[in-house]
């Protein structure tokens, strides 16, 4: 994690990192003001919070009341070597706490990273740089020789040529790449997850068999996203790109929609027209782009090559980010590289969407075929070790597709994982179901996994496929786990050979979507320096339901992200205007402001924890409309999710306006012992938010210059280099 820091007034210092700045400062004695603690005492407080965290972690998942727990931490010092010191940390137990759980908590605390990471002794390594962002890969620790080369199925260059040019992509883009965390917790199953310095909402996890694997896996993944745009999809990326010569990239079209709004011609074709728009319902602002939230340039549409006749067909950005969302994105060493990669993500979801929506049983792989495969078995039984039964399952519905199934089952929690994979070679195909089972997850985080039901509309409502896309959390059928399967076990291979092994597998799998009848459409990006391409196959790759571009499309926000960005200086017609069109379009109330207006809040700002309930709140105060707000009050409190200084803000507010709105009652006659209760400052913003003094307490004043918004500006800053390298590369090539 990258900490940058800030010399502030006299000995004050600043340090920021992800959406937090923490103050330290010095004792008097040295000469300081003693204002904020001092850089040691933050660390000396790190490993007993570390060592806290992990026992309300034991006590959480083994639901033990922690109110009656105690913990403390005392440094005890060398009287000859200040720097030679003792951590002693006590735990002190309620007498009901099992003798097996006072052991577990115990050992809890060994697992504490703070204490691991000084036990094992940290490097430092210091030095003077010209610009702090210009080392874009200073913080990748894993850094392969050149003399070493280990190939892998699937690339076409070594790991170590790989995981250099990925990075030199990068680096030349200007994106300075942490690695936040490893994981490894049984053999050949390795991931991390890799984040943006500088801009952290831009991240990727990676996995694979070995450490250079899950890297190169992370980068891949990073560059694919980056030529997708797809870290900024939903976003609004200000002004100044919705005006550029470009928004999405320098090949893209405007079209203007038809009278009565209707679908301009030039955009899709016939085929998926009849897909997207059945029933003539599917009008031109619906396909307005969320990112620039143009409405009068129209209708952004990316090139799109159709596989079958190699025609360019244009589709609305606004469709893909709908309905693909990351879907069908890759990078490679090479276009045929990224293709395979591409395709086997398709059938990947699509036939686990299959399987689990038609609630099929599947074939188990038989003990001699795995046996082939001893890197995988082992991490197999080390999950059987941990107490975790798996099965291994052939999910190519009869040798038709090149899909795996590893699914893990916690008989802790009675909850399921079912882990697909896709690749034309059935080792690498079974290899990614199973870091994709572990990718980012610990043991603990097994215990949060749905219990499988015999109920069939919990696995084909169409949300649940939604959550399995995400991170494969979704709900399994009990009908999965039946000992008779639905097809026999077909020890498939669709692999290539030789040099010209991935644009043979490339070739295989575009013939299994021509047999299906299906048309694909392949969009290449090569301006950022690595080849990366997006596959759409209409029908077939979409996560989200067609109908979501009428009933849920994400270019609503384009309804109230200007009037929500000005809420301070809109008069009370507009504010009315507002509430109205809230009131009216059926948005779940509790659903958060940050996500339906595309902005990127500090999350522990009032902004960034904002839901649509508190904005009509907090809108019915600001129009002196007291009764709807004292409604909406008792509302948010029932179900507030919010910080506690938040909830007690309007529990203040609560009983003021339950006063206010009593004739038989006097504020005047309460103010006293409320003011006791809740504090001056506190009931101050009371007061004032309901005589209209104060309005839209604890939002900080914007608009759609993004004032105050450091992190939303950070990942502009960071599309904006994007924006600049394709810019630069269509300046040389025309």
């Amino acid at each position: 994690m990258e900490i940058k820091v800030n010399f502030l007034d006299k000995l004050r210092l600043e340090a920021k990192f992800d959406d937090f700045t923490v103050i330290a400062d010095q004792p008097i004695r040295y000469k300081g003001d003693g204002s904020a603690p001092g850089p040691f005492d933050y660390f000396l407080a790190s490993s007993a919070l570390c060592a806290a965290y992990f026992v309300k972690l034991y006590c959480d998942t083994r639901n033990i009341p922690t109110e009656n727990i105690r913990l403390s931490q005392n440094n005890i010092v060398d009287p000859e070597n200040r720097y030679q010191q003792t951590f002693k940390i006590q735990v002190e137990l309620p007498a009901d706490i099992s003798d097996k759980d006072r052991l577990g908590i115990l050992r809890s605390i060994e697992r504490c990273t703070v204490k691991k990471v000084v036990q094992t002794g940290p490097e430092f390594v210091i030095e003077e740089v010209e610009n702090l962002d210009a080392d874009a890969q200073s913080l990748l620790t894993l850094k392969p020789t050149s003399e070493t080369q280990t190939y892998i199925a699937g690339k076409d260059l070594p790991l170590e040529q790989t995981i250099a040019n990925m990075s030199g992509v990068l680096a030349n883009l200007g994106i300075k790449i942490e690695i936040a965390s490893w994981r490894n917790l049984v053999p050949n199953v390795w991931s991390l997850h890799i984040r943006d310095a500088h801009s952290p909402m831009c991240f990727t996890n990676g996995k694979g068999a070995t450490k250079e694997s899950a890297l190169a896996s992370a980068l891949g993944e990073y560059i694919e996203r980056l030529n997708n745009n797809h870290f900024y999809a939903g976003s609004f990326w200000g002004e100044d790109i919705a005006n550029a010569a470009f928004v999405h990239y320098p090949n893209e079209r405007w079209f203007k929609p038809g009278r009565k709004d209707a679908l301009p011609a030039g955009i899709l074709d016939d085929h998926c027209l009849q897909i997207y728009n059945p029933d003539g319902e599917l009008r031109g602002s619906h396909l307005i782009d969320t990112n620039s939230g143009h409405v009068k340039r129209g209708i952004c549409s990316l090139p799109f090559v159709r596989q079958s006749d190699g025609a360019v067909v244009y589709f609305p950005s606004n469709l893909i980010e709908n309905l693909f969302v990351s879907n069908g994105m890759s990078a490679g060493n090479t276009l045929a590289e990224a293709q395979v990669q591409c395709l086997s993500e398709i059938f990947e979801r699509a036939v686990k969407r299959e399987i689990l929506e038609g609630e099929i049983t599947l074939p188990d792989v038989p003990p001699e075929v795995l046996a082939k495969y001893p890197g995988i078995q082992a991490g197999i039984q080390a999950l059987e070790e941990q107490g975790f039964p798996v099965l291994v399952k052939d999910a190519s519905l009869g040798g038709v597709y090149p899909v795996m199934c590893v699914t893990l089952m916690n008989p802790r929690t009675g909850g399921v994982f079912a882990s697909f994979g896709a690749h034309p070679s059935l080792e690498v195909a079974l290899e990614r179901s199973l870091t994709e089972l572990l990718q980012g997850r610990s043991f603990e985080g097994l215990n949060d996994l749905p219990q499988p039901t015999f109920t069939s509309n919990a696995v084909t409502e169409p949300n649940n496929f939604v959550e399995h896309f995400i991170d494969s959390s979704g709900v399994v059928s009990w009908r999965f786990f039946s000992a008779k399967p639905d097809f026999d076990f077909v020890e498939w291979d669709f692999s290539g050979q030789g040099e010209n092994a991935n644009a043979e597998e490339a070739a295989a799998l575009l013939g299994i979507l021509e047999a299906m009848g299906k048309e694909v459409y392949t969009a290449v990006y090569d301006q950022l320096g690595a080849i990366a391409c997006r596959i759409l196959v209409p029908g077939y790759s979409e996560v989200y339901p067609v109908e979501d571009l009428i009933w849920d499309n994400t270019n609503k926000a384009l309804l109230f992200r200007e009037d929500i960005l000005n809420l301070h200086q809109l008069d009370d017609a507009s504010l009315q205007a507002l509430l109205e069109r809230l009131d009216n379009s059926e948005l779940d109330e509790y659903s958060d402001v940050a996500t339906l207006i595309g902005i990127e809040f500090d999350e522990n700002t009032t902004w960034g924890q904002l839901t649509v309930l508190e904005l009509k709140l907090l809108i019915h105060l600001a129009l002196q409309q007291l009764e709807e707000a004292h409604e909406l009050v008792g509302a948010f409190l029932q179900y507030n999710d919010n910080s506690r200084e938040r909830g007690l803000f309007y529990q203040a507010l609560k009983v003021v306006l339950e006063v206010q709105l009593d004739d038989d009652l006097e504020l005047d006659d309460y103010i006293v012992n409320f003011r006791r209760m809740f504090g001056n400052q506190r009931m101050d913003a009371v007061l004032g938010s309901v005589d209209g003094s104060v309005r839209f307490f604890g939002l900080t004043p914007t608009s759609l210059k993004l004032e105050g918004l450091e992190r939303h500006h950070r990942l502009i800053d960071s599309y904006k280099k994007l924006h600049t390298a394709r810019a630069k590369a269509a300046a040389v090539a025309s």
